[in-house]
């Protein structure tokens, strides 16, 4: 899943497993097809193992993999924070409304969450983020120096 909420879209890709080599997959194709023209694109990721730049190296020769590298600014969601995650609550409603069931074969898969993102993007559907800096002061304060809650 692949989530820009500033412009309320996403992308799904459907692969057998979650590797470095199919996430590396999914790098390249952000790069090259849905943000081609974009200089740098921010990413914004979960710690998975697989989600790092070196994934990259294993997949693509080195030019290629640093090529894809410099094109990405890379921040990563706090370890034990999923609940930051954008791309998380995507995901609950791809489940929700497309994936409530067995699907056999794997194309019937891609097909059906093509047709939903395609919905959603065409709907224009957003996050409703309801966590304030506010909030994140309460749940984060051991993070925040002490200076900045007196």
């Amino acid at each position: 899943m692949v989530y820009s909420p500033l412009e309320q879209w996403r992308g799904v890709r459907v692969t057998g497993q979650r590797t470095a080599r199919h996430w590396a997959q999914t790098i390249r194709w952000l790069c090259d097809e849905v943000y081609a023209q974009a200089e740098k694109i921010v990413l914004v990721q979960d710690n998975l193992n697989t989600h790092t730049p070196a994934s990259l190296y294993e997949a693509f020769a080195p030019h290629e993999a640093l090529r894809l590298k410099e094109r990405i600014e890379w921040h990563y969601t706090p370890k034990h924070g999923s609940w930051l995650n954008m791309a998380e609550i995507e995901i609950g409603a791809a489940q929700r409304q497309c994936l409530d069931r067995r699907i056999a074969e794997q194309e019937t898969l891609e097909d059906e969450l093509q047709q939903w993102a395609r919905r959603r993007n065409a709907q224009q559907c957003g996050t409703d983020w309801r966590f304030t800096t506010a909030d994140a002061r309460i749940k984060l304060k051991r993070l925040y120096p002490s200076t900045l809650l007196d």
